[in-house]
């Protein structure tokens, strides 16, 4: 947990607030204390969004959901408001970590302890299907392991059975990787979807590794959709279930009480050894507060911090363009983000809906189109990067579409890494770039690995390239015939850390923010229906002046 900053407010209705619990693209978690002494989570939508009606809508959804649900599976709502701004909720406060946090700091699960997990996780899903609602987004850091046993967290998209689709065109809910086939490509949602959730979840839990690899949001999907999941080293009997509940088709999945029966556990999760070692809830002094408190064991901010822990966004523990499969060999290749397949960036709602209009960047200036959001700069640097990086050398770095009609159907290609800098590569960072067939446009979004936790890091400068599939004349700004051998249309450089508190996600609009800058002559960016074929978009480390740059991540689409 981290210390109020200094523009956070002190109270919330009647709660004294004494610490962040994390953010995320549509809110902020703070922990909160009752008058009586009480206590609870508080979560507050972002005022820069409050007005946008889908999010405000999603929000209300939150609550509503969280009041149906009576469920030792689920913190209970206390107190909500939702009629005017600042817009809130509290629930009560559950201590212990995310299973993703969980896993990442103890390992997997051994069989017997992810067995009981999937039993318990079960009854937590059946408690909320009986009430008419499904989830929507089970995945493992919307599971916190308090000491009695797992509750669900962040219903922030949850809705009953009955209720119309609330997502933006073309965008599918959940997570990719945790979404069910029939989510990501016919936004159909339903009790089974919520079970594929659960399999992926446990896969996870079992193995420590994203159950289907990692990457771009559209490959992971695609890889959902159309491969097995990764289930290498479980014990065959667990790896037997988790298998048929990430079944493609949904009638083929199991339902929750039939998922316990074949657990069969023959005592409490709270009881198993595993799950009592996990560090749960532990005496801390609150920040600003004499009194003690159980905190979440050893973490702060958003995937330690108990109920409510922030809303759903791009998967937290993708690293760029690797697949995590154990048996894979040989050179590593990227995924790109399918032309036709924009419906797979499930993520993009969250990163859509973060930013604000008059955001400025880490240095105070204008984002250039960049978004980002006002807040005080904790790391400053001596000297902000250059203003642009120069088109001066030949790029190796090169995506093109798949050979396997399969995979060119949704538009997945590869760049070839071996050119890539990957070693000053932040970790974790996840980055993806959409294109919708026939546009002009596209958009490029990055967002560092536990963005809102903790202190900011030190500044790490980016800039993202976008090159055509052909050269283009300096003196006209038109393609030529001649393949393009340069860097291409380059965004201005900022800061990655620069949206750090307000849930880190930088988002690039093609060709708006883009130009050629070709020693003093600058091109602006042609659209992208100018020129047909494999465009590229690279991102490139900015280490200094305009011609100190190097390539870290590579990737691409088809128009």
């Amino acid at each position: 947990m981290d210390e109020l900053r200094p523009q956070d407010p002190s109270r919330i209705g009647v709660y004294q607030l004494l610490g962040r619990l994390g953010a995320g693209g549509m809110g902020e978690v703070f922990l909160g204390r009752s008058p009586g002494g009480r206590l609870v989570a508080v979560k507050v939508i972002r005022e820069e969004i409050s007005e946008h009606p889908e999010a405000l809508a999603r929000f209300r959804r939150e609550a509503a959901t969280v009041e149906a649900v009576r469920s030792a599976y689920t913190a209970q709502l206390i107190e909500a408001s939702l009629d005017a701004p600042p817009y809130w909720l509290a629930t009560e406060y559950v201590a212990g970590p995310t299973l993703r946090g969980a896993v990442q700091k103890g390992g997997p699960f051994p069989p017997g302890s992810a067995l009981r997990l999937f039993a318990a996780l079960a009854e937590g899903l059946a408690a909320v299907h009986v009430h008419g609602v499904t989830h929507r987004d089970l995945k493992p850091q919307n599971v916190i392991l308090s000491p009695q046993g797992p509750q669900l967290i962040d219903f922030g998209i949850a809705r009953g059975l009955g209720q119309t689709v609330l997502t933006r065109d073309g965008m599918a809910p959940g997570t990719p990787g945790f979404a069910a086939p029939e989510v990501v490509l016919r936004n159909a949602v339903g009790p089974a979807a919520d079970m594929f959730a659960l399999g992926a979840t446990l896969a996870y839990t079992a193995t420590g590794r994203p159950p289907f690899g990692s990457g771009d949001p559209a490959a992971v999907s695609y890889r959902a959709v159309h491969e097995d999941i990764d289930l290498a080293g479980v014990e065959p009997a667990l790896a037997a279930l988790i298998r048929e509940c990430v079944a493609k088709d949904p009638a083929d999945r199991p339902d929750p009480a039939a998922v316990i029966a074949r657990c069969a556990v023959d005592s409490a999760l709270a009881e198993d050894s595993h799950y009592r070692s996990l560090p749960h809830a532990v005496a801390a002094t609150v920040p600003g507060d004499t009194a003690t408190a159980p905190l979440p064991g050893g973490g702060t901010g958003q995937d330690e911090a108990g109920a409510l822990a922030g809303p759903p966004g791009p998967t937290p523990y993708d690293e760029p363009h690797r697949r995590t499969r154990p048996a894979r060999t040989g050179p590593r290749r990227s995924l790109g983000l399918a032309a036709v397949a924009a419906v797979l960036a499930a993520s993009a709602t969250a990163l859509l809906l973060s930013g604000a209009p008059d955001d400025r960047a880490a240095d105070g200036g204008p984002t250039d189109g960049v978004e980002g959001s006002r807040r005080p700069v904790t790391t400053a640097p001596a000297a902000g990067p250059p203003d642009h990086i120069v088109n001066d050398r030949e790029s190796q770095d090169r995506w093109t579409l798949s050979d396997d009609p399969a995979q060119a159907a949704h538009g997945i290609g590869s760049c070839d890494l071996s050119g890539l800098a990957m070693d000053s590569l932040p970790a974790g960072l996840q980055s993806s770039v959409s294109h919708t067939t026939g546009s002009d446009t596209a958009s490029v979004t990055l967002r560092p690995e536990n963005a809102g936790e903790g202190k900011r890091p030190a500044p790490y400068y980016v800039a993202v390239g976008v090159r055509p599939p052909h050269g283009t004349d300096p003196a006209t700004g038109r393609p030529t015939r001649a393949e393009s051998k340069g860097i291409g249309f380059t965004s201005k450089p900022v800061d990655l850390y620069s949206r750090w508190s307000s849930g880190g996600t930088l988002t690039f609009r093609y060709p708006d923010d883009f130009r050629a800058h070709f020693g003093e002559r600058t091109v602006d960016a042609i659209p992208v229906g100018d020129d047909r074929g494999d465009w590229t978009v690279v991102l490139y480390h900015v280490e200094g002046g305009p011609n100190r740059y190097t390539s870290v991540v590579c990737n691409g689409f088809h128009a």
